[in-house]
């Protein structure tokens, strides 16, 4: 399989931090979305951006920027359809998901993501964390998408799915177990941006 294409998803509207891009936050000598750009840029082929509104703010970082074709803040799923449909244009395979938000994943996601795909007819994983209560924890802003679903993906949208797992799920959707708890460790709340700066 080719290299997956990586797609930071950056389209939420960050609520409980009073709105605004997230990615922006300063974290340590950069912002949170640097510091998630480091990380998944060496493990991929190319690297995009799907956020909504003006593309312009994020210039400066170079990047495709690529906005949800699903009208309404449809959720993480509608950030997976916008990067299928410009790794299609590439001729790429599968990409690979990361949440702005989050910037202490694993420097080895996508390889392990892509273990856990062996064998299956569509590339279709998940990280996951083990969690004392469910036995684990899925992420669902990080994972391994291929792109011949993408079709089914936008008409599973169109019918008003939102639940990342529910449609994962249809379509045997395997899960990469990764042992840190805090690995998948994302900023919500103020408090979490100072949590994140003492985990640095």
């Amino acid at each position: 399989m080719k290299q997956p294409l990586g797609v930071i998803l950056a389209g939420g509207q960050a609520t409980r931090m009073g709105g605004g891009d997230k990615g922006f936050l300063p974290l340590g000598d950069g912002t949170l979305l640097s510091s998630v750009i480091a990380r998944l840029e060496p493990q991929v082929a190319s690297l995009a951006l799907n956020a909504n509104g003006d593309a312009a703010r994020f210039d400066s970082l170079g990047l495709p920027v690529l906005a949800d074709s699903i009208e309404g803040f449809a959720g993480p799923l509608a950030g997976v359809l916008a990067g299928l449909d410009w790794a299609a244009a590439q001729g790429a395979e599968t990409i690979v998901t990361a949440a702005a938000d989050t910037p202490f994943f694993p420097c080895d996601l996508v390889p392990r993501l892509l273990l856990q795909s062996e064998g299956m007819a569509h590339p279709l994983v998940l990280a996951a964390t083990p969690d004392p209560k469910r036995g684990t924890a899925r992420h669902p802003t990080f994972g391994l998408w291929p792109v011949a679903l993408r079709d089914d993906l936008r008409a599973a949208l169109a019918g008003g799915l939102r639940k990342v797992v529910m449609w994962t799920g249809a379509h045997g959707g395997r899960e990469a177990l990764f042992p840190d708890e805090a690995a998948f460790f994302n900023v919500n709340k103020p408090d979490d941006l100072a949590q994140a700066g003492r985990m640095l």
